[in-house]
């Protein structure tokens, strides 16, 4: 007699999610037991690129073996894929398996740092797919547990989280996954996110949030004979006085137990990642209070435990998310993690081999370089070559890895012009840049900009010796734009003509140069000097110029020249204006409002109700052009009677994208004064 089949049933089998695993090591196995006790899934497919290899078929009982990964994001059948991969590789794999349209979840780390998961997560968003980082343990009960007794105050108001996950492997094995250097081995990436991705979550839940990031992060590590740390440690320090001590190891036992000491008593839970088991069984949360009487709860789950993230994860993909909820990790809590990693790492002088310019040749996933893009670009007097309409700013990248992401994209975009100075990040700006360009093989399709003499070393004999520095950073032999980052008006402005035209005769400066917060009256000066002197003309400015006019300079020594009479000395001498701040530092986004005081510069800087009438029109234009606010600032920019070159500093590729927006937009004279100064 067969069994009756319910509709319940029906329905299950019916959503089951198909999964993929590239990647057949350890942890593949580990979630594909767990897969096989989901509720939820079921395993289809695997992928690696050794068909042959002994073990496969019964490690992945009813899984098709596919030669290579690629085959795997072919396969029409599956749906979801787990990168199992080690983790220099789970970037690459990822971002092609979102472009494939599939849905991914990522072993942790999800990425080496921070800018790869958002590149990662860029990908998915741009798909529309889903893609998490794979903590087990967060989506357990057990956790979910934990994380009531702490908002319940079962402890009281928490103070200090200890939490450590280190073992002792038997000895140093340089072909080891966790000491190869080349596959970025070590604590801090293998295990340290564990204990720093659970302090962030008890900190979080203490103050009623799914997560809060560390204010401050002060880290250590020993680093071995392959360069990677063998044990490290960090304090992490919260908003509000909630202190972590986290520490990892690959070559030192250590006794992992999480502990959550409050005002009235203390957690402690031992190997909180495992929970009750990789196979189930009971998990303890023991409680001491301050009086020192213990209690212990017990979370009796029976289920596998790689089984409750795969049931996350395809519980949110049928749900149409495109991220875990808490206390699963969500994009913005991979983030936070993965930035505490970064810093930790930073700390101790952790960056491995393949992070390096000499090593990361290809994009982030793993493509070689392309041409092309949506990025105009145009003829400006005085250049050797065209030039993108915007320029590429980013001081804000410590790490070849992180800028190179973002180089690659914007090259790719189809900008070639580069903003740098020789001031930025103590000349890491240019480091990077040059780094990029030898490693892309590109300088001869590039602008680069390059500025210096700087206050207070603002001085004409300054010029060539911070140039020289600059082009060996640069890694070339000429700048094709050239700024002179700030004015001195107590020395003759003709020494700084004769010092600059120098350049040019020496082959150093193969283009445009002229002043970056130079007055109209000073350019004037240097112009005509120029023109009886002999010398090349100054013929840029790089001011301030937005819709919304500064009230007052960001930084000392700044020139905004957004106002009437500055539009009308730029019209009628059309000399380019390399425009910084743009788009007015956010002004046009939702950080700025008639009620929101929070940003002391933005207040100082932008507030006045002439710049909020005009960023109202700028909202009723985006809403009419489906555009945001910002896009209508850049595009307010580039559509003036007079060359505007503006400067972008996009941190993420999703800012990026945003600036890239603004570019399809035509405004006609009409809408640019509706902009202006409103009327019909």
């Amino acid at each position: 007699m067969k069994e009756p089949v319910f509709e319940e049933d029906i329905a299950v089998t019916q959503d089951i999610l198909r999964w993929g695993i590239i990647g057949p090591g350890g942890i593949a196995k580990a979630f594909a037991g767990g897969l096989a006790h989901s509720r939820t899934g079921r395993l289809v497919a695997i992928a690696t690129r050794d068909p042959g290899k002994a073990g496969l078929a019964a490690d992945f009982p009813g899984a098709r073996i596919l030669a290579g990964y690629e085959a795997l994001l072919a396969d029409p059948e599956v749906e979801a894929v787990y990168v199992a991969t080690p983790h220099p590789f789970h970037a690459p794999w990822a971002i092609r398996a979102a472009e494939a349209g599939k849905h991914v979840l990522v072993e942790k780390p999800l990425g080496l740092t921070a800018f790869e998961a958002d590149a990662m997560f860029h990908a998915a968003r741009k798909a529309g797919t889903f893609m998490a980082e794979a903590f087990m343990y967060r989506s357990h009960p057990q956790t979910a547990r934990l994380v009531e007794l702490v908002r319940a105050g079962a402890v009281g108001e928490v103070r200090l989280i200890r939490s450590s996950f280190g073992f002792a492997m038997p000895s140093f094995a340089p072909e080891h996954r966790l000491y190869a250097n080349d596959l970025a081995g070590g604590g801090i990436l293998d295990v340290g996110g564990y204990p720093v991705s659970m302090a962030r979550l008890i900190a979080g839940a203490a103050t009623g949030r799914p997560f809060l990031d560390p204010v401050a992060v002060a880290g250590a590590a020993r680093l071995g004979r392959s360069g990677v740390d063998e044990w490290a440690s960090a304090v992490l320090t919260f908003p509000g006085g909630i202190i972590a001590d986290v520490s990892c190891s690959i070559s030192l036992a250590q006794d992992n137990v999480l502990r959550i000491f409050g005002t009235e008593g203390r957690i402690e839970v031992r190997d909180f990642w495992f929970a009750g088991g990789k196979q189930g069984g009971v998990g303890r949360i023991d409680i001491v209070g301050r009086d020192g009487g213990a209690r212990t709860v017990e979370v009796d789950e029976p289920g596998w435990l790689y089984a409750f993230e795969a049931d996350a994860a395809a519980e949110a993909i049928r749900a149409g998310a495109q991220e875990l909820a808490a206390p699963g990790m969500s994009w913005a809590d991979t983030l936070g993690n993965l930035r505490v990693l970064d810093r930790w790492r930073a700390a101790a002088g952790l960056e491995y081999d393949i992070e390096k310019a000499s090593r990361r040749t290809a994009t982030i996933s793993g493509a070689p370089l392309k041409r092309g893009g949506a990025i105009p670009r145009r003829r400006l007097a005085g250049l050797a070559r065209e030039a993108s309409v915007v320029a590429l700013g980013f001081e804000d990248f410590r790490s070849f890895s992180s800028g190179a992401i973002l180089l690659d994209a914007f090259f790719e975009a189809g900008g070639n012009l580069f903003d740098t100075g020789w001031i930025y990040a103590s000349g890491y700006t240019e480091t990077l840049l040059g780094e990029w360009l030898a490693s892309r093989g590109v300088r001869e399709e590039a602008v680069v900009i390059g500025k210096g003499a700087h206050t207070p070393l603002c001085y004409p004999e300054v010029i060539g010796r911070q140039l020289a520095q600059t082009l060996e950073r640069l890694k070339t032999d000429h700048v094709d734009v050239y700024f002179m980052h700030r004015d001195n008006p107590d020395v003759p402005v003709g020494e700084f003509v004769d010092a600059m035209d120098a350049e040019v005769r020496a082959g150093r400066i193969r283009g445009l140069f002229g002043g970056s917060n130079w007055t109209r009256e000073r350019m004037d000066e240097a112009i005509a000097y120029a023109e009886r002197a002999g010398r090349q003309r100054p013929g840029a400015l790089s001011n301030n110029f937005a819709l919304a006019q500064m009230q007052d300079v960001i930084w000392a020594g700044c020139v905004s020249s957004s106002d009437e009479a500055w539009k009308a000395w730029f019209k009628a001498r059309q000399i380019p204006n390399f425009a910084w701040s743009s788009q007015a530092r956010g002004f046009f986004t939702e950080r700025a409002g008639r009620d929101g005081r929070g940003d002391a510069e933005m207040v100082r800087v932008w507030y006045s109700e002439e710049n909020f009438a005009r960023r109202d029109r700028a909202v009723a234009l985006a809403r009419r052009l489906g555009k945001d606010p910002i896009h209508v600032a850049l595009a307010y920019v580039l559509h003036q009677p007079f060359p505007v070159v503006p400067l972008i500093g996009p941190r993420t590729l999703a800012e990026l994208d945003s600036s890239i927006a603004a570019l399809d937009i035509a405004l006609t004279p009409d809408e640019v004064r509706w902009l202006e100064a409103g009327g019909d």
